[in-house]
């Protein structure tokens, strides 16, 4: 793909791809691709996360989308599977979500959705791709026919009351203490709301964007600090989310810290027992092997699927599945969302948690396989394709073959390398992580 990664368009403020010029040409295309004849109004709503870069680029997306004869709808600060509700409750064309995830402020990028709900497949982002290839000029509307922009207010209420619908009514959290850290990013306003609202005990960090300080040292990337906060307050449980509030990590009252694999690993279990898990899990090449074991034990199927949670769904929808997820916190409760919620399965663990059942006790379902996860930055886009690197890869996983796992990739969002490694026997893991990254650096 020239412009969509793993997980949309993303890069650094002011690149090449990451620009006012090219996200007025992204606007553009994506309206001039989902304009619907049969709808007599035809239209986009655009939400963001809380980096300074999305005031200089939301006007720019805006006017492309006006361009394409969209009529646009501006949130503001909003969860990207708020975005994606919304953008089926609303009936529109398409979703965008401005965002670059769980990366730092200097960064920034586009989800884009449909009018389903779900993110586009690698056939529609190539369709994209060539319209934004495309001379401007040919994809211009007339005058008569440009679209006209509003601002929504409603739109963190609106996604609250969606949200609602999926929890019991009669949920309450008045004797749970709760440490959220929104990571400053676009869960800032809906997340706290939501508990305050069902009566939680919260304590907020994470809560105070100032442009900047997205995922800095917090949310789901910086969990030791609702460690911190959680052993420090007594809390019953912590939860973090990231910068566009679709991934989770959490933290029980004895200070543990919960990824992705041990929440998918605890809710499997709570839905197979409220008899509303279907088919079975998907997990991604990067879930832990400790959790397929287990879901084996339990006689509960367990599929991998390319990194990315857009794979993660389109094996779901494929097998009918409806919960699966990443160890990084990307999890989608098919049951009630198209793509990661963090806010929503915070929702579901709590509705366990809330018949006296202890955190530690609700996630204490699996050992994980020791695992080593090696991020490595990179110059050269095709390094892996070095003899002197595929030979190390080879001579990494011969070694340990028979003991464990080796997994070593691309990240299709960052400028870096992912080497992930498993093994009982961690001498020899690191041994074999060690004969690849040095043969990379």
């Amino acid at each position: 793909m020239k412009y969509f990664g793993t997980d949309g368009i993303r890069g650094y403020v002011n690149s090449k791809n990451i620009n006012g010029d090219m996200f007025f040409k992204f606007g553009l295309a994506a309206g001039k691709y989902f304009t619907n004849l049969k709808k007599k109004k035809q239209t986009a709503i655009i939400a963001k996360d809380t980096r300074l870069s999305g005031y200089a680029l939301e006007p720019a997306l805006v006017s492309g989308l006006a361009s394409a004869g969209m009529h646009v709808y501006t949130l503001g600060p909003l969860p990207t599977n708020g975005l994606a509700m919304l953008t089926k409750s609303m009936k529109a064309n398409l979703g965008i979500m401005i965002t670059a995830s769980h990366n730092l402020f200097n960064d920034n990028g586009l989800k884009l959705f449909g009018p389903d709900g779900l993110k586009l497949s690698n056939n529609i982002q190539k369709k994209i791709e060539n319209l934004i290839d495309t001379k401007i000029e040919k994809q211009l509307s007339k005058p008569k026919f440009l679209g006209r922009v509003k601002r929504l207010e409603s739109g963190t209420d609106d996604y609250l009351q969606i949200l609602k619908k999926k929890i019991p009514k009669n949920l309450k959290l008045k004797n749970m203490k709760i440490i959220l850290d929104c990571a400053n990013g676009a869960g800032y306003k809906a997340a706290p709301k939501m508990l305050k609202s069902l009566g939680a005990k919260l304590i907020n960090i994470g809560n105070k964007p100032n442009g900047f300080n997205i995922n800095k040292n917090c949310g789901s990337t910086f969990p030791i600090k609702i460690r911190r906060y959680v052993k420090k307050h007594k809390a019953d449980l912590g939860i973090s989310l990231d910068g566009d509030a679709d991934r989770i990590i959490m933290c029980d009252e004895k200070g543990l810290i919960i990824d992705g694999d041990q929440i998918i690993a605890a809710l499997a279990m709570q839905w197979k027992k409220r008899k509303i898990l279907r088919g079975g899990v998907v997990g991604t090449l990067m879930s832990n092997y400790g959790l397929e074991k287990f879901l084996e034990k339990k006689k509960i199927k367990f599929i991998r699927a390319n990194v990315g949670d857009r794979y993660v769904k389109e094996v779901m929808q494929k097998k009918k599945f409806n919960l699966g997820g990443e160890q990084s916190g990307h999890i989608i409760l098919g049951k009630f969302a198209t793509t990661g919620d963090g806010l929503l399965v915070a929702l579901e663990v709590v509705q366990a948690l809330n018949k006296n059942i202890r955190a530690s006790n609700f996630f204490d379902v699996f050992k994980k396989t020791p695992q080593i996860l090696k991020n490595i930055e990179i110059k050269n886009e095709n390094i892996l394709s070095k003899l002197s690197v595929i030979n190390s890869i080879k001579k990494a996983q011969k070694l340990i073959k028979g003991n464990g796992r080796i997994l070593v990739r691309k990240s299709g969002t960052e400028q870096k390398i992912r080497i992930m490694g498993e093994s009982k026997n961690k001498t020899l893991l690191k041994r074999c992580i060690n004969i690849i990254v040095k043969t990379i650096n």
